[in-house]
């Protein structure tokens, strides 16, 4: 049985596709690297990193320091601003440092979920067209060789450097974190290739980067179709992760912050990497995907402030057996997204927080 609506279809009131209007707070016109450069200056010293599984600490002058080394060694082999590459780990210290290498040289990143199986991955290299992809050597069950080689059955024999697929005709090189197998680059030799040379062009493409360009692509869901890929700007992801930390407090609050949340999110790579370098904020990774039994361990043994989660996340971590044999005192506050979650769980969230004398979340 078919059933008709007889009312009259309602008149659209929106003539724009966003919200727009005069505010009195300015945006920031600067990109990432020049944000880099300003809060490097401000806290040479202050710790900004540390992934507690890889045994890795970085202060801000460090991490410049690679940064600017990282960015160079792309150049070297033969990568250009407005190339694209695929970023494709779990949540490891390499992630964060090619996000921002790409962003000082102008080289557009894509965010890649770890989880993806080789069609997937496939796809979305296809789509956007990437010249380079960076990844892992496993993450869980996933050895991303094995993956590529479906992908690329001509990877084994290739030149590192000098790719030659069917199936990905724009994809020259990939870069593997810990190994070296045939027909690819080691993280490490890029991180140790660059001459003078690149470090001097380096410098001269940093003065070419508009706060306009796009820096970033990252992918919808893909619950109603093939993710659909959306380019992002210095611009838009500097002034989001400067409007969350505002509305977090980060410019009053000298927050360490606790992060399970996987990197190849938004929430992540903006809400995340993008703050610390907006307001100075210390990160720490508890591990390379989400336990909550490390999540703990990380905050109390790096006296964590803040925390991040999505709701089913902090409800795990609510729901560890030996939950009060930690010490989570220093915690001021958890962020999460409820736009995921029914407004039951919601409620179920908050009260089992509060239960567990959890501070409140926002």
């Amino acid at each position: 049985t078919r059933h008709y609506s007889n009312a009259p279809p309602m008149k659209p009131t929106l003539t724009t596709s966003y919200i727009h209007g005069a505010s009195d707070v300015p945006f920031t016109p600067k990109s990432i690297g020049q944000c880099l450069d300003d809060i490097v200056n401000k806290h040479p010293d202050k710790e900004a990193l540390v992934f507690l599984q890889d045994g890795v600490r970085k202060t801000f002058a460090q991490l410049k320091q690679e940064v600017d080394q990282m960015a160079a060694g792309l150049l070297a082999i033969g990568l250009e601003k407005g190339d694209r590459l695929g970023m494709w780990a779990p949540n490891v210290y390499q992630w964060v440092l090619i996000q921002l290498a790409t962003a000082q040289a102008g080289i557009i990143m894509a965010t890649i979920n770890p989880a993806y199986q080789a069609r997937e991955v496939e796809t979305v290299l296809r789509k956007i067209g990437c010249k380079a992809l960076v990844c892992a050597t496993k993450f869980k069950t996933q050895t991303y060789y094995e993956i590529m080689k479906q992908c690329c059955p001509e990877l084994e024999k290739a030149t590192p450097g000098d790719l030659r697929s069917k199936s990905l005709p724009d994809l020259r090189m990939i870069i593997m974190i810990g190994s070296k197998p045939p027909g690819t680059y080691s993280f490490e030799e890029i991180f140790e290739g660059a001459s003078s040379s690149h470090r001097e062009k380096l410098l001269s493409l940093q003065k070419k980067i508009s706060f306009d360009d796009p820096i970033n692509i990252q992918f919808t869901s893909g619950t109603t179709g093939t993710p659909k890929a959306v380019t992002l700007s210095h611009h838009n992801v500097v002034n989001n992760s400067r409007f969350i930390g505002h509305r977090l407090g980060y410019d009053w609050r000298n927050p360490r912050i606790c992060v399970p949340v996987p990197l190849f999110h938004c929430f992540g790579c903006v809400g995340g990497t993008l703050t610390m370098v907006m307001y100075g904020c210390q990160l720490v990774f508890s591990s390379p995907s989400f336990q909550r039994r490390a999540v703990l361990e990380a905050i109390q043994s790096e006296r964590c402030t803040i925390l991040y989660g999505t709701p089913t996340m902090h409800l795990d971590v609510l729901g560890q057996s030996d939950f009060s044999d930690f010490d989570i005192s220093t915690l001021e506050m958890g962020w999460t997204l409820r736009l995921y979650i029914a407004e039951e769980r919601s409620e179920d969230l908050t009260q089992s927080a509060h239960s567990h004398g959890f501070p409140s979340l926002k």
